[in-house]
């Protein structure tokens, strides 16, 4: 990088949640098809751990709450199905692979992705097999001397691609990308081909949906619409460009829709805002060199999402792009945020799941897992912010992974938090899944 409202309650530290038929909202990444990421809640104060529970890797899959359950997967290659009243677990399925996909539900079925390379519908109730699907394979990002890296002439993977795409799910159909540069849709019930969409490069970014259409972001810098019958194309947006370093260039964020319009971060140092029925633009805001991987939340006409780079949470105009806050962030951050009542929670790469004001954008509460409370003050200054430039030993790709891995043993969250009934559940590093209050 450059340098369902629901009846619960809470009693001695459980949680206690009467059955209730599934709630959309809380049963896919971001929120629902839409990618909105708002969710009917009141907030979270952070005063209080319900509980956590611990994988065998680091968790930057984003959880999703359906009826007593939370399901969340790991880079251990495991998606866990984890009691919400204790933390205890109910099953775990085991992949091929890393599960840094988010997890969906639907009809009794979890489906996610693997870095093996299969998409699998998982019995939500047993945590069997019920269908896999094959794409062509995963890979990351490459480019030549990525973020000027050394060699320069060297073809490498992006250490900082770190997501897979998160399947979501419309009218009976699974759809999601693929490092394979493809998008799919799979018949939700028997895992058959419907259709699929080749892009130019990786698809890591997640598939939101809306009125028939299906928008997803490519690492070849577009964003597509698609539609969501036939998987034809309507129209494509074209973002920013690199060939020097590779290092402004492609989309990792997954589009938020709202309003007739398509939120969506990119990686060239902007933030694009496209007419959802045209591809044509709206307006773009300057991130001045940073990235925003996040997937933007929107409600009540104002946009929200953090950057990694610039290290900002920022609030837009969601007509114009007009600057309603701008915080200056402790970490980079690449966890998408979820509103509740008047507070945005996301996580930073320090540690931290934090609690800002919508109306004025303080910091009303922060978290911290126990990665950070492990490794997080050799790594920070006086002031409490991240030095990132100490983890990275040298310019070679080498390097480069050393400093991730260093950064990951803060117990970053990466991962989306996903707020019902008061509690906020979100994924660290630190392998953990955190129930906080």
């Amino acid at each position: 990088m450059r340098h369902c409202v629901r009846a619960l309650a809470v009693v001695c530290g459980t949680i206690v949640a009467a059955s209730s038929p599934v709630d959309a909202q809380t049963a896919m990444f971001r929120g629902g098809p839409d990618h909105r990421g708002v969710y009917e809640s009141t907030a979270p104060r952070l005063d209080a751990l319900v509980w956590k529970f611990k994988t065998g890797g680091r968790v930057l899959s984003s959880p999703i709450v359906v009826g007593d359950v939370v399901y969340v997967g790991s880079t251990d290659g495991s998606l866990y199905a984890v009691n919400r009243r204790d933390g205890t677990q109910k099953w775990k399925f085991d992949t091929r692979g890393p599960v840094s996909s988010s997890p969906a539900f639907h009809n009794g079925v979890v489906y996610v992705g693997s870095v093996d390379g299969l998409v699998y519908a998982i019995d939500a109730a047993t945590g069997q097999s019920r269908w896999t699907f094959a794409t062509k394979g995963e890979r990351r990002f490459t480019a030549p001397g990525i973020h000027g890296a050394i060699p320069r002439t060297e073809r490498m993977p992006d250490p900082f691609d770190v997501f897979l795409s998160s399947p979501m799910i419309a009218n009976g159909v699974v759809f999601i990308g693929s490092g394979d540069q493809q998008v799919y849709a799979l018949d939700a019930a028997t895992g058959a081909l419907r259709w699929s969409f080749a892009t130019g490069d990786v698809v890591h970014a997640s598939p939101a949906f809306a009125d028939g259409v299906v928008y997803i972001g490519s690492w070849d810098r577009n964003v597509y619409a698609l539609d969501a019958a036939t998987g034809r194309e309507r129209w494509r947006y074209t973002t920013g460009n690199d060939t020097v370093i590779y290092n402004q260039i492609g989309i990792a964020s997954s589009a938020a829709i709202a309003e007739g319009l398509v939120f969506v971060g990119g990686r060239d140092g902007k933030f694009h805002v496209i007419d959802a029925r045209s591809g044509a633009q709206r307006w773009v805001h300057n991130n001045n060199g940073g990235w925003t991987i996040a997937s933007p939340a929107v409600r009540n006409g104002v946009v929200y999402f953090p950057t990694s780079d610039g290290t900002r949470f920022k609030a837009l105009d969601a007509a114009t792009g007009a600057v309603k806050f701008d915080l200056q962030n402790k970490a980079v951050s690449f966890s998408s945020p979820a509103l509740a009542g008047e507070v945005a929670f996301y996580g930073t790469s320090d540690g931290y799941l934090n609690a800002v004001s919508l109306r004025d954008g303080s910091i009303l509460a922060r978290f911290q897992t126990d990665g950070s409370k492990e490794n997080g003050a050799r790594y920070t200054d006086s002031t409490g912010r991240m030095r990132t430039a100490t983890m990275y030993p040298d310019r070679t790709l080498d390097g480069m992974m050393i400093g991730m891995r260093t950064m990951m043993t803060l117990g970053s969250v990466l991962s989306s938090p996903v707020v019902v009934g008061g509690v906020v559940y979100f994924g660290s590093t630190d392998g953990n899944l955190y129930a906080v209050r």
